[in-house]
């Protein structure tokens, strides 16, 4: 993670992500497979990759292509598709697997607060507490917030901004954090361009900036000039008081 200023100059939490191009592998109607990555050593059922694009993908997606009307036109196998078609101002979504933290007790797993911290206890700071209630029903229910496995688990995160997009090094930075380690895979879909999303103003040449400066200069100059006739004027009437 990192962190770039917006427009107001605000401090903004980024995470750089390297997308790299997702390589078309295969086609079948109106979805596609977009493979990412390159294995060494190929098995025979992932051996039609390397007669269809030339080489075996590390992690293979399959996605649907989506149109309002018209049937939409796969594209060929061997395309490129790559971050180029998001813009800053986008709202993604993404998807990744979160870190796993092997087995965890009910506090860190859940937010339980523990038990007391007084009178004698002194084993009881972070037990579950009761799991189950008397003969009726006589059992644990299913789901129960216990200690367990942590992590490790698919999560979604909405509502996330583009930041900066760099075509050059396969580069996207979003706002916010996403799930996951380093390293780690994620699936960036485009969901819509962010509310009151304001783009930044674009930068004047320096020629148009020495013009606006000469034109101050100027404006200055008569301002001032204007300024300096205005007490003779006074002057000139009072000689035409007195006179009269």
């Amino acid at each position: 993670m990192s962190y770039r200023f917006n427009n107001r100059g605000h401090r903004v939490p980024t995470t750089t992500i390297i997308a790299g191009p997702n390589v078309v592998v295969g086609t079948q109607g109106d979805k596609i497979q977009i493979g990412f990555g390159s294995k060494k050593r190929v098995n025979k059922p992932q051996s039609h990759f390397l007669t269809a694009a030339g080489f075996a993908p590390r992690y293979v997606k399959e996605i649907k292509l989506q149109s309002d009307s018209t049937p939409p036109t796969p594209p060929n196998i061997s395309d490129k598709i790559t971050i180029s078609i998001f813009t800053p101002g986008d709202e993604v979504k993404i998807t990744g697997i979160t870190k796993g933290r092997g087995f965890a007790g009910g506090i860190k797993r859940w937010g339980f607060h523990g038990g007391p911290k007084t009178h004698g206890q002194s084993d009881r700071h972070r037990a579950p507490g009761s799991i189950g209630q008397t003969t009726t029903p006589g059992r644990v229910y299913k789901g129960k917030k216990m200690a367990g496995h942590y992590g490790v688990d698919k999560l979604t995160i909405t509502g996330l901004e583009v930041i900066e997009v760099d075509p050059t090094n396969n580069i996207l930075i979003v706002k916010g954090s996403v799930p996951g380690a380093k390293n780690g895979l994620l699936i960036v879909q485009k969901t819509g361009k962010v509310k009151g999303y304001t783009p930044p103003p674009e930068e004047k040449p320096k020629e148009d900036e020495e013009e606006t400066k000469e034109e101050k200069k100027t404006e200055s100059k008569n301002q001032s000039e204007d300024k300096k006739e205005k007490p003779d004027e006074k002057v000139e009437k009072k000689e035409n008081k007195d006179a009269k």
